[in-house]
């Protein structure tokens, strides 16, 4: 679609250790280790990422319940009871769950059944708990869409745009994330022995890259259907339009992107969508120079343990990018002179 393209944090990613390029049969031993070493790495951190579900299942605090779930949900091989199906039921059963536990249980369901996702059940408690969240109705909207239910399709449209904010709940995901990732110290087989970031080092890595398949809101539906429909229908133009403004100031960077896209897309006004321009070049600049504080995380202890520091404090993913950004020097604002990388 025109103009849109979906902005990825790049949060947190497993690194094999990588061999130099060399000639004849030490560089084959020398990246055959690397590959064995990279392998018992991870074999380490798929069993304490394990463990620490076991530790913190036994609880009924939604917070930890939450954590453990998402902790679970990537596991190969968890029995019923510390599974992500289990953990998430628990978690909604909680006296203190709310919508965060909802939204993720939205990703409690079998993408091989037809309709099975997401989840209607959970879907349908966001609508009862979360009436003013966008985001809760561009995901009925998306359903809408494919059930090619049009007059459905414009009331959720209607609602998204009278909803107060736009949450996807990443930020209290993260929060949870954060908050008991040191429940249990990591074995010295999960830490990278070129990284000098150590245990935090892998906190960090368990924390954002658990944290990043949060399950998102289907954006590109409600892009496709305001770009379509705007220019045949003013009422529709105005809650896309509508809708815009809200998503600039959403939990995302993603929703913000969207939101600059629909103002400079469908607002007819020269101004209006150089600014809406300008401001996505600043948003793509905000999110590399982000990624590579999270990647420096990864080899650099105090700069982890910031970022966890930051997760665990709450507020949502894109307070969380700003707050680093500020706290590492970075402007927000790109250099006039500066054009954001382009993709392969």
């Amino acid at each position: 679609m025109r103009g849109w393209r979906p902005l990825a944090l790049i949060l947190a990613g497993l690194l094999g250790a990588s061999a130099t390029v060399m000639a004849g049969p030490q560089a084959t031993k020398t990246a055959s280790s690397a590959t064995n070493n990279a392998a018992a790495r991870h074999k380490a951190l798929t069993s304490f990422q394990s463990d620490l579900v076991s530790v913190l299942a036994p609880s009924a605090d939604a917070q930890r319940l939450l954590a453990a779930a998402l902790l679970a949900r990537p596991l190969p091989h968890q029995s019923k009871i510390v599974s992500f199906h289990a953990l998430i039921e628990r978690a909604s059963h909680a006296d203190d769950t709310g919508p965060a536990v909802s939204w993720v249980r939205l990703a409690d369901c079998n993408p091989d059944t037809r309709g099975d996702c997401p989840n209607t059940h959970a879907l349908a408690q966001l609508v009862q708990q979360a009436p003013d969240n966008a985001a809760v109705w561009l995901l009925t909207l998306s359903q809408d869409v494919n059930a090619r239910k049009k007059d459905d399709v414009r009331q959720d449209l209607a609602k998204a745009a009278s909803a107060k904010l736009f949450d996807d709940y990443s930020g209290i995901g993260l929060q949870a994330l954060a908050s008991t990732i040191s429940t249990l110290p990591p074995p010295n087989a999960t830490i990278d022995p070129n990284s000098a970031a150590g245990a935090e080092g892998v906190q960090s890595l368990i924390v954002f890259g658990t944290a990043a398949a949060m399950p998102q809101p289907a954006l590109r539906d409600t892009a496709t259907y305001c770009e379509q429909n705007a220019p045949k229908d003013d009422s529709i133009k105005d809650d896309c339009l509508k809708l815009g403004k809200l998503l600039e100031w959403g939990s995302s960077p993603l929703a913000r992107s969207l939101g600059l896209h629909l103002r400079e897309v469908l607002n007819t006004d020269p101004a209006q969508q150089q600014d809406a321009q300008n401001a996505r070049r600043n948003l793509i600049w905000q999110v590399q120079n982000f990624a590579a504080l999270s990647l420096r995380a990864q080899n650099d202890k105090a700069q982890s343990q910031h970022m966890l520091a930051l997760a665990r404090s709450g507020g949502t993913q894109m307070s969380l990018v700003l707050a680093a950004l500020h706290d590492g020097g970075i402007p927000t604002d790109a250099p006039a002179d500066w054009q954001p990388t382009k993709s392969p």
